[in-house]
């Protein structure tokens, strides 16, 4: 095997400049915000003399410093291929290494950022079964080329395939075989302009961003003049109820248009593929990213309907893979952000032919409909008194929440229920979206079955199904079914079988 030792792109000091400059962003907008809040605002730090230029002084030294450090981290960097592994060496006065054995890479994720494109270059992720942190790869090439990053997948399909020269030593001479090409991928699906609309229009991202404004927002409170503000948006409401919410719609309207923009970027040219191993996939506008799941990695299938997609026939499709993520915040692998359920039935069942994809579901008894909405009621009453005595009459406005939650119970109940086969559990149940669950019976980690003092009065119980995927791992719940089905669950699930439901 080589032993030849490779570089990364010298395009790489400039990106491990700015992956640094992207963390001191805020600590810079805060020192230089706060000079907007003075007299004459950025201007009088240079009115100063050179006490006001310290804080220009200390961040210019700062991006030196970065800029330096990004160039030292990309010459210290070496990576090579050596008795079955991928052997990274790093660092300036601490040298690090760090050996991966091959048969422990699950997939290499591949990146391609507008700084990667103009030079036909890739950022790797290597993902093993041990990956660390929630997200984090076991190891990152900032900056290669395409060639070399094939040179990596050819060098893990040559060690898969052959023994060791360990190996080949013990065992003594062998006839050379020829390494087999590249595997065939073969594409599944890619997504139409028209579903991508539909996905941007009805993803729900505007929460994502009014979220992370009033994060960014919260970062300078100390800094908010709110007397100020609160004199002003006093002075504003006095324009009336009609001028007040229609302000309110544009800016609803802006952050939906955002997250739809957000939407689009993010999953443009969204393809689906797949060899005998793996599945790819590639999305994204700006930065395109190609993920490999490998198939045995896949713990079970969560198909996600929101009202208005489930009145259409669309779904969207989650992989929960044992330790995969994209990203750095453990962001779940979709395998259709958004597809027609008829078109992407066929699909799954190519991928996944051990699955069932149409089970009859076990739906859940009658006498349990008002568990699924007593609760809520029962916490809500004493607010809905509350608001009707204090702030008579209008407060009687909130008897109108009682019909929405007992409307929604009963929507929940007729959506919960479960299916089982011989290797398979099935489980559906709703939140506001529908959501159901795949499972094949050796993926499963856990079965739980609760019963609170009300659920055995009745005889009915809730069943919790845990899968092994990302760092916490994935639960399934259907809530207040039958007690003799969740000791059929048991039993299934259980060798001896002869588990039951304690009264």
């Amino acid at each position: 095997m080589s032993k030849e030792r490779y570089k990364l792109h010298p395009i790489s000091a400039f990106l491990n400049f700015i992956k640094g400059l992207k963390e001191l962003i805020l600590p810079f907008i805060i020192i230089f915000g706060v000079n907007l809040f003075r007299d004459g605002g950025i201007s009088s730090m240079f009115n100063q003399g050179w006490q006001g230029l310290i804080p220009v002084l200390i961040g210019s030294v700062v991006l030196i410093f970065l800029l330096v450090g990004g160039i030292i981290k990309w010459k210290r960097f070496v990576y090579w291929f050596e008795d079955g592994e991928l052997r990274i060496e790093y660092g300036l006065f601490v040298k690090k290494k760090r050996y991966i054995p091959f048969e422990r890479i699950q997939s290499l994720n591949y990146t391609e950022g507008i700084f990667h494109r103009p030079f036909g270059l890739v950022k790797v992720k290597v993902e093993t079964a041990g990956s660390g942190k929630v997200g984090q790869a076991e190891a990152e090439l900032t900056a290669i080329s395409r060639e070399d990053a094939d040179r990596i997948e050819n060098e893990i399909e040559k060690a898969k395939q052959h023994p060791t020269e360990a190996v080949f030593s013990e065992m003594g001479p062998l006839e050379y075989v020829e390494v087999p090409a590249k595997k065939v991928t073969t594409e599944l699906y890619r997504m139409s302009m028209k579903e991508l609309m539909i996905l941007a229009t009805t993803s729900g991202g505007i929460g994502v961003v009014i979220s992370a404004v009033a994060i960014f927002l919260s970062q300078f409170s100390e800094f908010i003049p709110y007397d100020a503000i609160y004199e002003e948006v006093m002075l504003f409401l006095r324009f009336g109820v009609l001028i007040v919410a229609l302000t309110l719609f544009f800016i609803l309207l802006i952050a939906w248009i955002i997250s739809v923009i957000m939407t689009i970027v993010a999953n443009y040219q969204f393809s689906l593929q797949r060899d005998e191993d793996h599945i790819y996939i590639t999305r994204g506008l700006l930065e395109k990213k190609k993920i490999s799941v490998p198939l045995k990695r896949v713990q079970g299938i969560k198909v996600s309907q929101n009202p208005l997609r489930e009145l259409f026939g669309y779904a969207t499709v989650v992989v929960e893979s044992a330790g995969g993520s994209v990203g750095d915040k453990d962001e779940k692998i979709r395998l259709f952000p958004l597809v027609k359920v008829s078109r992407m039935r066929p699909i799954l069942t190519e991928l996944f032919p051990e699955l069932q994809w149409t089970p009859e579901l076990v739906k859940a008894p009658k006498r349990s409909i008002h568990f699924f909405y007593r609760l809520n009621l029962v916490w809500l009453f004493p607010g809905i008194v509350a608001l009707g005595y204090f702030f008579y009459p209008y407060g009687l406005l909130t008897l109108f929440v009682v019909p929405i939650i007992v409307i929604s119970g009963v929507w929940q109940h007729r959506t919960v229920g479960y299916s089982l086969a011989e290797k398979q559990l099935t489980m559906q149940f709703r939140g506001l979206s529908k959501n159901r669950y795949y499972i094949l019976k050796k993926r499963i980690q856990v079965i739980q079955v609760t019963q609170s003092y009300f659920q055995r009065r009745k005889g009915i119980a809730s069943i919790h199904a845990t899968i092994k995927a990302g760092m916490a791992g994935a639960t399934a719940t259907i809530a207040h079914m039958e007690k003799e089905d969740a000791s059929r669950i048991l039993s299934w699930y259980e060798p001896s079988g002869t588990k039951e439901v304690e009264e």
